[in-house]
């Protein structure tokens, strides 16, 4: 009954409009309370969810986000990737995707890229011709491939909560899946903007002289090469390369570009604080919920009734991604990671499932739910940048959304395009 009980409760105050976090913690709480299992473990594991050391580097590459933000590098980098791809249809669509996913090799936030690069581009591309809303489009799906491309705040929280996927394999799995994704979407983008003849005003768009974007972008294309080689290398871990970067973007934006001041900085920490205080509230308050499933076991039957029913692991993963996908269109990231992580982890550990593979498959999933209407965080900033309706995009965010399921076939199909990488690392 408590197994239920847990789920009932937690249900209805989703329902009644409850946050998530706080609907986690009482569902927990009510479990921990009715299988006597002491009210201590209720602090005490809320102060267990977030005193790991992974943890540190969340509000670092948050922070990082906000910091390269501010510092101009997204509008050279636009620059730059205009001197690389010229003008005409579909050109601009394409450049916002690429500078996206460059941006996701920095920060490894949907949201914070959406609005990074939709400030800079979207006004670039309405003068072209393009409609609001298929910019929007453009801009939120590209946004979701930031936390599959290393650093990834949402490959740090699922480190935390599965034993033997540490942050630099997951890092390193989830780069090829990055680009494919990224890849896939400019397609569409060029494919639509031709069909209907968007775009005829590239043609006025003056294309800046390589060398000279080159010059000026060197600084933020060496930001991920920092990062990450740094890692790779050996100089520091996934939670001081957050804290290098910080460093690299403030000493990029206050004494090279010299567009950040005292203020900019100012702003940039608190945008952080803020995010980083909201995510690691839910953390904590989730890891009561997740005390209370894997200590009464609440997931073990579950686990047992799928593999004792014949159920093969292509149709138990095939149902996994039916829920998932349609969970987030409702749920943002991180809730999903925090109420199906404890469930799903059995099920990976009783098919035999590697642990890496499978976090790039649920991010990934959780990246399509970023700009999959309603909830759609990425598509929520950029049409408010737009200054459109989310369900003016359902018509443009199909195609993408398409062209992303393809790449998941195949990541399911051939789970070497995400294992490869981490193998060759060694990590």
């Amino acid at each position: 009954m408590i197994d239920v009980a847990i789920f009932a409760l937690f249900i209805a105050l989703t329902l009644a409009g409850v946050p998530i976090g706080v609907a986690l913690m009482l569902g927990g709480s009510l479990a921990i309370g009715a299988a006597d299992l002491g009210w201590l473990s209720i602090p005490n594991n809320f102060y267990a969810g977030i005193a790991k050391y992974p943890l540190l580097a969340l509000p670092m590459f948050v922070l990082v986000g906000s910091v390269f933000d501010r510092s101009g590098v997204a509008q050279r980098l636009v620059q730059f990737a205009l001197a690389i791809v010229g003008r005409g249809p579909g050109m601009l669509p394409a450049v916002a995707i690429g500078v996206a996913m460059f941006m996701g090799g920095i920060s490894g936030s949907g949201p914070a890229s959406a609005a990074a690069v939709g400030g800079v581009m979207l006004a670039s591309m309405a003068r072209a011709g393009y409609p609001p809303a298929y910019s929007a489009s453009v801009i939120g799906a590209a946004a979701a491939t930031d936390i599959l491309i290393p650093p990834s705040i949402a490959f740090i929280v699922y480190s935390v909560m599965v034993p033997g996927a540490s942050v630099p394999a997951l890092f390193a799995a989830g780069l090829v899946p990055g680009v494919l994704a990224g890849c896939a979407l400019i397609v569409p983008a060029i494919w639509l903007a031709r069909r209907h003849r968007f775009g005829a005003g590239e043609a006025n768009i003056e294309r800046p002289p390589f060398l000279r974007a080159l010059r000026e972008a060197t600084w933020g294309l060496f930001a991920p090469v920092l990062i990450l080689g740094g890692m790779r290398m050996g100089w520091f871990t996934p939670t001081e390369a957050a804290v290098v970067a910080v460093f690299y973007g403030l000493f990029v934006g206050v004494f090279v570009y010299r567009t950040m001041r005292v203020r900019e900085i100012v702003e940039s920490l608190v945008e952080s604080a803020e995010v980083s205080g909201v995510i690691m509230v839910v953390v904590a308050l989730a890891s009561i919920f997740a005390y209370a499933v894997s200590t009464l076991g609440i997931a073990d039957p579950l686990t047992r009734a799928i593999l004792d029913s014949g159920m093969g692991p292509w149709w138990a993963l095939a149902a996994i991604v039916v829920v998932l996908l349609i969970t987030g269109m409702v749920l943002d990231g991180i809730s999903i990671f925090l109420i199906f992580v404890p469930l799903l982890t059995p099920l990976v550990r009783g098919f035999g499932w590697d642990v890496v593979w499978f976090g790039v498959l649920l991010t990934y999933m959780v990246a399509i739910g970023q700009f999959t209407p309603p909830l759609a965080v990425n598509l929520m900033v950029s049409s408010r940048l737009a200054g459109v309706r989310i369900e003016q995009t359902v018509p443009w965010v199909i195609w993408f959304v398409f062209a992303m399921l393809i790449v998941l076939v195949a990541l399911i199909a051939v789970p070497e395009l995400s294992l490869w990488l981490p193998r060759a690392l060694n990590f």
